[in-house]
């Protein structure tokens, strides 16, 4: 692709990305920065556009992962799972063990899940975000935000279950 079919079929995108791009990060400056990048990824792989059915659909999606990984970056607030365990007064050494071995099999049954899911379930219960929220940033309508939540946390829940219930059938064997 030369210049003059890059600026027909390419630049006319960039307002567009750019309304996307601010509503994800909700800062004028880091949505130009996001499209700016993008459009100089577009510029790059030019050669290769032709091989995609949608130019549009690969500028918005190099946008939304962009303004995700800025949005992830510019949150400090967001606090991992072993942040957010907090060890009790009365705590005993074998109680902080239990607790610690109950906080990885969380993670570790969390990080299991489906990308979208475990996303979800994240921002969510750890980072405490708004259903409304999620979908802004997701770009999922709410109610799929529901039903993925949903299904996460069912599958959370009856993975850790069956893991307590295996774990006691091996104790008192």
């Amino acid at each position: 692709m030369e210049l003059k079919q890059f600026k027909i079929d390419v630049l006319p995108l960039r307002e567009k990305l750019l309304n996307y791009a601010r509503k994800l990060t909700e800062d004028p400056s880091d949505a130009e920065d996001a499209v700016q990048e993008v459009m100089l990824k577009l510029w790059n792989m030019r050669q290769r556009l032709d091989e995609y059915r949608s130019i549009e659909a690969l500028a918005m999606t190099m946008t939304h992962h962009l303004c995700m990984d800025i949005w992830r970056a510019r949150r400090p607030d967001a606090l991992s799972l072993d942040q957010v365990q907090a060890p009790s007064q009365s705590a005993t050494p074998e109680r902080l063990l239990e607790e610690k071995d109950e906080f990885r099999l969380m993670r570790e049954i969390i990080d299991s899940l489906p990308s979208l899911q475990r996303t979800i379930i994240q921002m969510k219960d750890v980072q405490e975000y708004e259903t409304d929220e999620i979908a802004e940033i997701t770009g999922c309508n709410p109610e799929a935000i529901r039903s993925n939540l949903s299904r996460a946390r069912k599958k959370v829940r009856d993975i850790y279950l069956q893991t307590i219930q295996e774990r006691k059938r091996r104790n008192e064997a």
